[in-house]
């Protein structure tokens, strides 16, 4: 009868996910490479970008340890540059097996000293604006500027990943996807095809990090979204 209860309580308990620490160890300054779900917007960031391992990434937060052990992950999502909880971060895009399709890249020994100074710099852009129009040096960020700009400031202005002509053209033409025609059109700004920036899956193939996949699987298919 005893057996029967505790099964039934176990059971009945609530779930809740495992903490990411005991999976994997992270560090200060861990890169977290998420694939998002977030519909056509994602499905176009990631059919230009190639990723580590043709991994499909839209999304990546740098991981922040609280004095007291709490996991922060600093990311410029929604609104603007803010701190969220590793659990939320995790849990927010999931894989078929119910987990986190997110990978961790970590800073290679040369350039782990720059994350000290990287934190710290995070710490001063906490609320600016997200960056809607993708653009550098206007004071709001996305969330590759966020990485970019962090570890460039600790690393005396000099980048630690560097800037490329970002494309918002359907992959094999020169044609501009009209979601970013669209998408632009609304901001009342120009498509910045061939500006100078980068994105997720950029940053997740640069020799200076050691990649990881401690969690779930992000998708590896390519998408390819019609003209």
């Amino acid at each position: 009868m005893q057996f029967r209860f505790l099964l039934f309580t176990l059971l009945c308990l609530p779930f809740f996910p495992a903490s990411a620490q005991q999976v994997f160890k992270l560090k200060n300054g861990d890169l977290l490479f998420q694939d998002l779900d977030c519909g056509d917007m994602c499905e176009a960031i990631e059919s230009v970008t190639t990723g580590y391992k043709n991994a499909d990434f839209s999304h990546v937060g740098i991981v922040k340890i609280q004095p007291n052990g709490e996991v922060l992950v600093l990311e410029a999502i929604g609104p603007d540059v803010h701190y969220t909880p590793l659990e939320k971060f995790l849990n927010r895009q999931l894989d078929t097996d119910k987990k986190p399709k997110v990978a961790v890249g970590r800073l290679r020994k040369p350039y782990q000293k720059l994350v000290p100074k990287a934190l710290t710099e995070g710490e001063k852009l906490l609320k600016k604006p997200y960056d809607d129009v993708f653009a550098l040096n206007n004071d709001a960020y996305y969330c590759s500027e966020l990485v970019y700009e962090i570890f460039k400031s600790a690393n005396n202005q000099q980048e630690i990943f560097p800037l490329f002509p970002m494309t918002y053209a359907t992959p094999g033409t020169n044609e501009i996807m009209p979601l970013w025609i669209a998408y632009f059109e609304k901001l009342n700004a120009r498509v910045p095809q061939n500006d100078l920036g980068l994105n997720p899956g950029g940053i997740s193939c640069s020799k200076k990090l050691k990649m990881y996949f401690p969690y779930g699987q992000p998708a590896k298919r390519k998408k390819v979204l019609k003209s």
